[in-house]
């Protein structure tokens, strides 16, 4: 199989399931050796780890971290480096995500959704930066849709993802010519069916009503999510700044 990436290394936060762990999956499969991050899926992080090193001895390390925790995200870049002796990449994808309507919102909900969805993204990508210019690097944000068209009882969580868009543009600006910075927003992408919407179960009478303003009329798979950060990371050396929505077109009606 032809691996246009031997060689080069990157980083995936929360990578131990769903769209973090395909991403590591299509980079080590393009001949990277990957740095798995997770906060609380050791087993499954694990789990990749050992496949990807069945296919190809020493290509992926797995690291434990709240990414709350500050003063720790240089340690990311650190384990990279001893694991592969580089860093190419950075995927800023781990979020936490629930719900906070107007009147209910806590400090707390804003330090939470905040840390993953925003504070870490820019202290991880300052720590990476050194490298990242080094190697002539990318990274990628994991934005959302609702940056721009906030969701409904979720504000915090559109507040934090407006501001990593407009980090994603500023990094872009501070990180030029060397590193190129990108977002990806997703839309309907393959819904978790975990018990309620505080955890991302979407009801069915929710789902219908966002598939009939889907131009596309469907949900889209992680796949398209993966492709369209593969791109940003490795095929687009004059794109920075942007953010691509992968979201069949649902945006539109937003």
């Amino acid at each position: 199989m032809d691996q246009p990436l031997a060689g080069k290394a990157f980083l995936v936060t929360g990578a131990s399931r769903r769209v973090g762990a395909a991403i590591v999956r299509r980079l080590h499969a393009l001949g990277a050796s990957v740095l798995i991050h997770h906060r609380g899926g050791a087993v499954q992080a694990q789990a990749l780890r050992d496949d990807c090193n069945a296919a190809r001895n020493g290509s992926a390390a797995c690291v434990q971290l709240d990414l709350a925790d500050t003063g720790a995200l240089p340690g990311l870049v650190d384990a990279c480096l001893r694991s592969f002796g580089r860093l190419d990449g950075l995927v800023n994808n781990a979020s936490s995500f629930y719900p906070t309507p107007l009147g209910s919102i806590a400090e707390a909900d804003w330090n939470a959704l905040l840390a993953s969805n925003l504070k870490a993204p820019l202290f991880l990508s300052q720590a990476a930066a050194p490298e990242l210019r080094r190697t002539g690097g990318a990274i990628v944000n994991m934005i959302d849709i609702h940056a721009d068209r906030p969701l409904r009882d979720f504000v915090v969580y559109s507040v934090a993802k407006a501001g990593l868009a407009g980090l994603t543009r500023s990094l872009a600006l501070e990180l030029a010519p060397a590193v190129r910075v990108n977002g990806v927003a997703p839309g309907p992408i393959e819904w978790p069916d975990a018990p309620d919407v505080a955890h991302g179960r979407i009801p069915d009478d929710e789902r219908r009503r966002i598939l009939a303003t889907t131009p596309l009329g469907r949900e889209g798979g992680e796949e398209a999510v993966v492709r369209a950060v593969t791109f940003l990371l490795t095929d687009a050396e004059f794109v920075t700044g942007q953010v691509l929505a992968v979201d069949g077109g649902r945006s539109i009606y937003l």
